[in-house]
């Protein structure tokens, strides 16, 4: 693995550590999330599942905004480290207030992660010459990083809000994002050179105080939507259509060979939602699931069971470096495996991932609480699914559309996760216990009846795909 690190540019480096603290920040928040809307603020398992679809729909819906300011208007590195200050602001904020402003503190989130999250990987897009082999690799490889944080994260986090209260758990998130400012400061001397038009432009104040303002209005904004889910997911599949429609101009006006690969990027940015909506289980469906029926112990070791969300990380961290390999391999034989392959062959290990978890229904003990060693093994396939779609789905952006775009599509790509935000949370809803049920044998008969569903369901999807990956391949360059 280490040749693998040696081989990229010096910026690698610098934006690999600069992910793994922001994602070690926003994972501590996830991790806890939806038992925080039921055990600090009262609400039920369906009421949780769709504030945190409203929360996931935001965080994704305003990374748009975040690319375009990088693109346009602040440049790539600036709207990274103002992304970082709000984020911190937000975190701190979640760590101190009390619940008649919790929703505040968590709309600066959303604009803080809004603003960040598109620009690290546009960022290191721009590192590489067009057709260089090593992008994939760099790609998992950056992509690991955002795993190496998230699984300190997942098994640092829940254990502090269990065992401190939550408040602990937020203000480790706000240590994250200062870790990742500190980094920025001691290495940016490595991105010095790699500007657009927009980082060499001269901010004024003005503009400055505008976007301040905007940032104040948008969490306000934010706030109010979090609080009110319908009239979020209105406004979400609005903005869904209105960046759609810029994406279709920028179509219109690229050339015959642009075009076609950009028709290509859409249609596996809808593949994609669909994938999103399975990886949004992780924080909710199978969350309770392994709080109320899989015993609270990891290959032995006693855990808090929302650490049972570590294991997706971890099987990241162990098979991005097999993948990766695999990539580079297959470059030097000349054998080309095609992004839509790769979407489809991750959808086919997600289907494996939800439909293995039917048959534990049938091992468990008196009180309904099955072995640890099901999640393990349905973590492995959809951690390996998610590489094959997730993973590669910004190096996708970056090989199919024009540079002078890449940042706005980039956001585009995340907003197939602000839509898997609400179906997500509404595949979430059908393992809702009823109020008169209580956690064990009733519990797993409902996670698992309707884990074969999502497992059938999404192994007939991709098989689809893969018959048509054909269709989808990409045109030479």
């Amino acid at each position: 693995m280490l040749p693998l690190f040696r081989d990229q540019p010096r910026a690698f480096n610098m934006i690999f550590m600069l992910e793994i603290w922001e994602r070690f920040g926003f994972y501590t928040l996830q991790g806890v999330l939806t038992l925080y809307f039921v055990r600090f603020l009262g609400y039920d398992d369906h009421q949780a599942y769709y504030s945190f679809g409203a929360f996931s729909a935001l965080v994704f819906g305003m990374i748009a905004i975040g690319g375009y300011l990088g693109d346009k208007v602040l440049g790539t590195k600036r709207t990274i480290v103002l992304g970082l200050i709000t984020l911190a602001a937000g975190y701190l904020s979640l760590a101190i207030t009390d619940k008649e402003h919790v929703f505040l503190a968590l709309g600066l989130v959303c604009v803080g992660n809004g603003l960040f999250k598109a620009n690290p990987s546009n960022l290191l897009s721009k590192c590489y010459a067009e057709n260089d082999p090593r992008l994939h690799s760099a790609f998992t490889l950056y992509y690991m990083a955002i795993n190496l944080g998230s699984t300190f994260a997942l098994l640092i986090g829940p254990a502090l809000a269990t065992r401190y209260g939550y408040g602990y758990a937020y203000f480790l998130s706000f240590i994250g994002i200062l870790l990742g400012l500190a980094n920025y400061a001691f290495q940016r001397k490595h991105i010095a050179s790699i500007n657009t038009p927009a980082d060499k432009a001269n901010i004024s104040a003005c503009k400055w105080l505008l976007i301040l303002a905007m940032i104040i209005l948008t969490t306000l904004v934010s706030s109010c939507l979090l609080q009110n889910v319908m009239l979020a997911q209105t406004i979400v599949w609005l903005m869904i259509v209105v960046i759609f429609a810029i994406y279709f101009c920028y179509m219109y006006q690229a050339n015959q060979r642009d075009r076609r690969r950009m028709w290509i990027a859409f249609i596996l940015m809808l593949e994609a939602v669909i994938f999103f909506t399975l990886y949004q289980q992780m924080p909710t469906s199978l969350n309770l699931f392994a709080v109320n029926n899989v015993r609270p112990f990891l290959l032995g070791i006693p855990i808090d069971p929302q650490s049972f969300q570590a294991l997706n990380p971890i099987w990241i961290i162990a098979m991005s470096p097999v993948l990766a390999s695999f990539y580079y391999r297959l470059h030097k034989k000349g054998v080309v495996f095609q992004t839509p392959y790769k979407f489809a062959a991750g959808m086919l290990c997600c289907g494996l991932s939800f439909g293995l978890l039917f048959f534990a229904r049938f091992l468990h003990d008196e009180q309904g609480m099955v072995s640890s060693a099901w999640l393990i093994a349905s973590y492995f396939f959809q951690s390996t699914g998610e590489l094959l779609v997730s993973a590669l789905g910004v190096a996708m952006v970056a090989e199919l559309v024009p540079l002078h775009i890449t940042g706005f599509v980039m956001g585009m790509w995340f907003l197939t996760q602000s839509v898997a935000g609400f179906t997500g949370a509404f595949v979430a809803s059908f393992t809702a216990i009823p109020a008169d049920a209580l956690p064990g044998l009733q519990s797993l008969s409902v996670y698992t009846q309707t884990f074969a569903g999502i497992g059938a369901a999404t192994l007939v999807v991709g098989a689809l795909m893969w018959i048509l990956a054909s269709r989808l391949t990409t045109p030479p360059a």
